[in-house]
């Protein structure tokens, strides 16, 4: 099967230690589930990795996938510019995911790239990755305001092209949960952030990924969550398959909600 695994994990740039610099270590739940994953994609060794983040380029009626060979980053905006990635792009997969949009005239493809630099929902997770293997290529594909429907739908293309290519990919939905979980958070306290997290948890601890889609959008904005249509494509992409899940962490230390689970397929 070419779609060998999945992964939900979050993105907080406090768990890369040169920007935690220490703290890090009140997340430790996460950085042992992180690394976790890591060994996972190592030992299964994918041609390619597919990130969908809420933080790469972002359109209200369009799916953006990162075009071109490759991509640069570093987590310098967080004080950290040693934290350097060059990433090279799977073209061929690309392609095949946009010629399936454009077929079946889905509003996904490579037009209007506005930021070439990896976003640090990319890099984050690929920063745990790349301690125990580098030899992937990536897709990076951002979110859209569209309906959580389509969102499920765009996992099913992408799927799609996975299967019609057949190399070996891995999925990371990358995405933090609910930002208002504490008074002396960075976003405050709302009775909904620690609603979603147990309900998101719920859900992605038994893999009924179905029941992303009956998440109200009216509670999602007011509970400020990040990911839950990172996991909808994931999800959607997973959509035929039955798969053994292992729930490896969540924590809300800091306020945000921090979940991690691996899926692979039956």
């Amino acid at each position: 099967m070419p779609l060998l695994t999945g992964y939900m994990v979050p993105h907080p740039p406090i768990a890369v230690a040169e920007i935690g610099r220490g703290e890090e270590k009140k997340i430790q739940a996460t950085l042992d589930a992180f690394d976790a994953v890591a060994a996972d994609i190592a030992a299964l060794k994918p041609d390619t990795i597919i990130v969908t983040s809420p933080h790469s380029v972002m359109y209200r009626d369009y799916f953006h996938i990162s075009p071109g060979k490759k991509a640069l980053g570093n987590l310098g905006r967080f004080r950290a510019p040693q934290a350097q990635f060059e990433q090279e792009y799977d073209t061929k997969l690309v392609a095949t995911i946009e010629e399936l949009c454009d077929r079946q005239r889905f509003p996904a493809g490579t037009m209007g790239e506005v930021d070439k630099f990896l976003d640090h929902g990319t890099m984050v997770p690929l920063y745990f990755v790349n301690k125990r293997y580098k030899g992937y290529k990536l897709v990076r594909i951002g979110l859209s305001a569209l309906p959580l429907e389509l969102h499920w739908q765009f996992g099913q293309i992408i799927r799609n092209a996975i299967d019609r290519r057949g190399e070996r990919v891995v999925f990371i939905g990358s995405g933090d949960l609910a930002h208002c979980q504490k008074e002396d958070g960075p976003y405050g306290y709302r009775p909904s952030g620690p609603e979603y997290d147990e309900r998101i948890m719920d859900v992605m601890g038994r893999a009924d990924f179905k029941a992303l889609l009956d998440f109200d959008e009216r509670f999602l904005d007011d509970c400020m969550e990040c990911g839950h249509r990172s996991f909808t494509i994931m999800g959607g992409a997973f959509a035929d398959d039955k798969v053994n899940v292992k729930k490896l962490s969540h924590e809300a230390t800091f306020g945000v909600g921090y979940g991690i689970c691996i899926y692979h397929p039956l």
